[in-house]
């Protein structure tokens, strides 16, 4: 009998991910447990904790997989601050509950340090691009105003309607 290969540890990440995510869009983040993703994947407890300790660290981990997708967006919008304002609600409405893990729910990823990973840098280098200023703090208020507005439009506080006036709005009180 020939030796059995060992696993791949980063796709056995990207399967526990993809089903917590797949957890979360259907039944919310209280759905998502290790026994619940080790259920919908399975696969036994102990090869859940192999890839994550906890469950902290694996919504964390999707957390991550959302700013990485983020970034991709806002990089692939054009650089016209209202193109990559639009693309920042887009994703955040499309995809609900993961930026919910990205910015409502407990982590301990790191923001707006030297040692932030890499996904949330790029994510904020694409959006300091086009708010730039030497201090960073044009990019960091234009962040929260766009995280404001997407948390009140996902939540149904805001009509949709008014989305471009909204955001048309911001853009002048941000490039003043």
């Amino acid at each position: 009998m020939s030796p059995r290969p060992a696993p791949d540890l980063d796709l056995r990440r990207d399967r526990i991910i993809r089903a917590a995510r797949e957890l979360a869009e259907s039944e919310g983040w209280e759905a998502v447990t290790m026994r619940r993703v080790t259920s919908a994947l399975g696969v036994s407890q102990p090869v859940l904790y192999s890839a994550f300790t906890n469950r902290q660290a694996l919504i964390d981990a999707v957390a991550l997989s959302g700013f990485t997708e983020i970034a991709e967006v806002l990089e692939a919008a054009d650089s016209d601050p209202m193109a990559r304002m639009r693309a920042y609600l887009d994703f955040a409405s499309a995809r609900p509950h993961l930026y919910e893990a990205m910015f409502s729910m407990p982590t301990d990823l790191g923001f707006g340090t030297e040692d932030a990973p890499e996904a949330l840098r790029r994510a904020f280098a694409a959006i300091h691009q086009v708010f730039p200023s030497p201090d960073h703090v044009r990019a960091e208020v234009a962040w929260a105003t766009l995280h404001g507005l997407a948390t009140l439009q996902t939540s149904g506080r805001q009509p949709a309607s008014r989305v471009r006036s909204r955001l048309e709005h911001a853009h002048r009180i941000l490039t003043e």
